[in-house]
């Protein structure tokens, strides 16, 4: 269990999950066994790379007033998906692990938005979890149009 103490606990949390997210499409597009499969994770890469950026941004330049606010325990298991991607991981497997990843970084940006009582950071996670569900919608599209019509 995570607990945090303060606000940059937080986005330093966050900043290490969007690096995390990089590393994890990085990781997908080197295996990829195919151009248009290498490039949709490269774009997602460009994505994540977005998000952090952002995240660093309102940590760097203390955006809003923030006092020595105490965030809620999270129960960080449950947005961390454990699976690994692996050399020869179908295309359909990296679908799969990439919408559960965008899922799971969507429940936890939300649950962050909602143990916040500061507006503004309950902005910035809404927004951040509205990016996340939009990766995870073009996943699923990506894979009813290719792996559901395949079949």
């Amino acid at each position: 269990m995570k607990e945090f103490n303060n606000i940059d606990d937080v986005l330093d949390f966050a900043i290490d999950l969007e690096q995390k997210s990089i590393d994890f499409y990085k990781e997908l597009s080197n295996q990829a066994s195919s151009e248009e499969m290498k490039q949709t994770f490269l774009r997602f890469v460009e994505e994540e790379i977005k998000h952090k950026a952002k995240l660093i941004k309102v940590k760097e330049e203390k955006i809003f007033n923030i006092g020595q606010e105490k965030v809620k325990e999270l129960q960080i298991s449950e947005y961390v998906e454990r699976t690994e991607p692996h050399p020869n991981m179908s295309y359909q497997e990296a679908l799969i692990l990439a919408m559960k990843r965008e899922k799971a970084a969507f429940r936890l940006y939300t649950k962050l938005a909602h143990q916040t009582s500061n507006p503004e950071l309950t902005n910035l996670f809404l927004s951040l979890a509205q990016e996340e569900s939009k990766h995870k919608l073009m996943f699923e599209i990506e894979y009813d149009e290719v792996i559901l019509r395949e079949n």
